[in-house]
């Protein structure tokens, strides 16, 4: 008997029919990020970067994904859905000059794949992401009252980085101290870690860039309420998207790509990974 196989894309588009389709008044999480890719040296004349010389060697891709999530662990934190996650991406700028008035580029994506995958029906809508600002005001602009959680692996990064430049000559002092207000921060003793990093503000530039981040995050940073509510404070989603749809297929060995050819595979690999290979293809054979 011959044994039928199946291509992923289609297992992917049934995984994806099946997690939309059973869901009613799902959860929905949105995730935005950005991530470089090596570039043609045509691509980048006159363009600023991290190169000594400050040259840029790679163009940013901005990646959205949403995926839904129902249930709970046993530890009662929030379950991706299977199946659930779907991508859209390209080299395009977050800044609205880029755009008309209607927003950016990158704004209008994420606006499109959230109601394609029915935001507006959905139970509630989180947003997670790094603490970068272009995020946040996407989000207060075109989601204002979707839930809004800085991933907390992003978050205890930052305290563990500023610690280092409190205790520059203690490693060890810093781990520790570090440690305290991290753990401090998951418990919901923000007030604390803040007034801990405040003491050290006057005399350390690190300590008082931290307690900037801390204060100005506020209601992004509430661990303790999103844990209770069932919400997700990872974005692991969003860093292990970047990888799959960009990182494993546009950063090799020795590429270097033209936006045209980047964004064509980009556009390719975001259908597949979310279950749309099929559609893909039959819009441009007409």
């Amino acid at each position: 008997m011959t044994k039928t196989v199946v291509p992923e894309y289609k297992l992917l588009a049934i995984l994806h029919k099946i997690a939309i389709s059973t869901s009613s008044a799902p959860r929905l999480y949105v995730g935005i990020d950005g991530t470089g890719i090596p570039m043609r040296a045509e691509e980048l004349k006159g363009r600023a970067g991290k190169q000594e010389d400050g040259s840029a060697k790679t163009r940013e891709v901005k990646l959205a994904l949403v995926w839904s999530a129902q249930s709970r662990d046993r530890s009662g934190n929030s379950v991706r859905d299977p199946g659930s996650v779907t991508y859209s991406a390209a080299i395009e700028s977050a800044a609205q000059r880029d755009c008309d008035d209607a927003g950016s580029a990158f704004s209008g994506r994420v606006q499109r794949e959230a109601a394609r995958r029915g935001v507006d029906q959905a139970s509630s809508t989180v947003f997670i992401g790094d603490g970068a600002k272009w995020i946040w005001n996407l989000a207060d602009e075109y989601f204002p009252e979707a839930v809004q959680i800085i991933d907390l692996y992003h978050a205890k990064g930052t305290i563990a980085a500023a610690a280092k430049g409190i205790y520059p000559a203690s490693p060890e002092m810093a781990q520790q101290w570090g440690k305290l207000r991290r753990d401090e921060l998951e418990e919901g003793k923000l007030d604390t870690v803040i007034e801990s990093f405040q003491r050290h503000a006057e005399i350390c530039e690190a300590a008082k860039g931290c307690m900037k981040y801390l204060t100005n995050n506020r209601e992004r940073l509430q661990y303790p309420e999103f844990t209770k509510a069932g919400y997700s404070t990872s974005s692991g989603v969003v860093e292990a998207g970047c990888k799959l749809a960009i990182g494993t297929r546009l950063k090799r060995a020795g590429m270097h790509w033209s936006a045209h050819g980047a964004n064509a595979i980009i556009a390719l690999r975001c259908c597949k990974l979310s279950g749309r290979f099929e559609d893909f293809w039959e819009r441009r054979s007409g």
